[in-house]
């Protein structure tokens, strides 16, 4: 189950480096991990998180705040930090949780948002940052110096040789997200990706270990 502590454990279990989780800021300024902006019938950003909480996933498990994810990530993996929705009131809040957090060196935020990187960004400009993007741009490299960022989340498919080299060329790094087929795992680090966001890290795993030594 996605977006999950019992799915967290199980990517260590099949060998991710990494995970990256969706958050969202609460009514009442608490963080919690859930891809969509809607919770039943709820919006996120109008709930306090105690409501939400009642709330359970496909497992049985309730709806995990960003303290819990991380407890169950670090530090034996990077946190990569998707921050889905964030009232700019609660942008001090969310640095102070990273900082206080059990491994802060290996989390990383990102967002389609951009405006939300900056932000987080000019608090905390030493914060690893990541511009998401689905589509192509005419240059990839101002968008991230437009943010701040110096990780460009790419959607695997519009992924290209001259967007790599690019990006490398303004000293940033390229995630492909998601890719789960072996075949263009392997044609993504032929590139020369720097990472695979995938639902199945056993698969990445497996495409990363055949690569020529």
């Amino acid at each position: 189950m996605e977006n999950s502590l019992a799915a967290f454990r199980r990517a260590a279990e099949l060998g991710a480096d990494a995970v990256e989780l969706d958050v969202h800021a609460t009514a009442d300024g608490g963080f919690v991990v859930f891809h969509d902006d809607i919770v039943g019938r709820m919006p996120v950003a109008r709930c306090p998180l105690p409501e939400l909480r009642t709330h359970r996933l496909g497992n049985g498990e309730p709806l995990p705040t960003l303290e819990e994810a991380l407890e169950a990530i670090l530090p034996r993996m990077r946190a990569f930090v998707e921050v889905k929705t964030l009232d700019p009131r609660w942008d001090d809040r969310l640095i102070d949780l990273i900082a206080r957090s059990p491994a802060p060196d290996r989390i990383a935020v990102h967002a389609f948002d951009h405006r939300i990187v900056r932000r987080l960004v000019g608090l905390r400009p030493s914060l690893p940052a990541g511009a998401l993007l689905s589509a192509n741009v005419v240059s990839p490299v101002e968008v991230l110096r437009a943010a701040g960022a110096t990780a460009l989340w790419q959607r695997w498919q519009t992924i290209d040789q001259a967007l790599v080299d690019a990006v490398h060329g303004a000293g940033a790094v390229v995630y492909a997200w998601t890719a789960d087929d072996p075949a263009a795992i392997g044609r993504l680090l032929a590139m020369g990706v720097d990472g695979i966001c995938s639902n199945h890290p056993d698969r990445a795993r497996s495409a990363i270990d055949s690569l020529p030594s």
